[in-house]
C-alpha cells in the first residue's frame, strides 16, 4: 500500500459516488492505494450512499462518527485507520480535483525533493467560489501567513499529501486541519505548495459560515503561535563506540 486517500464528509450524499469514481480514475495504475471515508455524523443519506459506493470496491473503507465532531477530528480518525505511509486528503464536496493527487504525490517521491519534505499542500490560485468567500479567504490567509510565517499561500485547501507518521506526532485540536503546514514545520518537516485545480460546488451546500470561522480562526492562530514559540526541534547525532 503506497497511499491512503482520506475523505471526511458530513451530509454530502449527492457527491459520494462521483468523487469516489474520480479518485479511482486518477490513481488506477499510478500506485497501490486505498480510499478511507469518514462520515462525520451525517443526518442525510450519506451512510447509504457510502454503502452503495463500497460495492465492488474492496479498496474502499468507511468509518462513521456517531456524532458530528468536525473536519479535523474526522481527518484524524481517517489517518489513524490508514494503512499506507503516505496520506492524501481532500474535501468531500467535489471542489478539490482528485486528478491533482498524482502530481502532489510525485513531489514527495521525486529524487530532487527538498530534504525533510513531509507535506505537499494544494494551492487554489483560481478559486471557484463567491467573491465574498474569495475575499475572506485571501484576507485570512494573509493574516495567518504574516503571523505564523509558514510560507504557505493557501492552508485552507483540503487537498494535501503528507507523511502519516509526521502527522500523528502533531498536537491535535479542533480546526487543526487549517494549520497543518505550520504544525508540520514546527515538527521539523518541510512543506511545499503546488497549484491545483478548484471547481465550483455543483451539489449540496457548504457547511461553513464565514463569520464563525473568522472568530474561531483568531483564537486558533494565537494558539498555534504559542505552540511555535514552545517548540524545540533537536538535531540528533548518534554517538558511536
Amino acid at each position: 500500500m503506497d497511499l491512503s486517500v482520506v475523505v471526511p464528509v458530513h451530509n454530502e450524499s449527492e457527491n459520494i459516488e462521483s468523487l469516489v469514481g474520480e479518485i479511482d480514475q486518477a490513481l488506477k495504475g499510478v500506485c497501490q492505494y486505498e480510499i478511507v471515508y469518514v462520515d462525520d455524523g451525517s443526518s442525510d443519506d450519506t451512510p447509504q450512499a457510502l454503502k452503495a459506493a463500497q460495492r465492488n470496491r474492496p479498496h474502499m473503507r468507511v468509518l462513521r462518527h456517531v456524532n458530528c465532531c468536525g473536519q479535523s477530528t474526522a481527518v484524524l480518525t481517517g489517518v489513524r485507520a490508514a494503512r499506507a505511509p503516505w496520506i492524501a486528503t481532500l474535501d468531500g464536496d467535489g471542489q478539490n480535483d482528485p486528478a491533482d493527487i498524482p502530481a502532489l504525490f510525485a513531489q514527495l517521491k521525486a529524487p530532487d525533493r527538498p530534504q525533510g519534505l513531509a507535506m505537499v499542500a494544494g494551492w487554489r490560485q483560481k478559486r471557484q467560489d463567491t467573491p465574498w468567500r474569495k475575499f475572506s479567504s485571501k484576507f485570512a490567509n494573509g493574516i495567518r501567513s504574516r503571523l505564523l510565517q509558514d510560507e504557505t499561500p493557501d492552508t485552507g485547501c483540503g487537498l494535501k499529501v503528507f507523511n502519516r507518521d509526521v502527522y500523528l506526532t502533531l498536537p491535535y485540536f479542533d480546526h487543526m486541519h487549517r494549520f497543518l503546514p505550520a504544525l508540520v514545520q514546527r515538527a521539523g518537516g518541510k512543506v511545499v505548495s503546488v497549484q491545483v485545480n478548484h471547481r465550483p460546488r455543483t451539489q449540496g451546500v457548504s457547511k461553513y459560515g464565514t463569520w464563525g470561522r473568522l472568530w474561531v480562526g483568531i483564537w486558533d492562530v494565537l494558539g498555534v503561535m504559542w505552540l511555535q514559540r514552545r517548540a524545540k526541534v533537536p538535531v540528533v547525532e548518534e554517538v558511536r563506540r
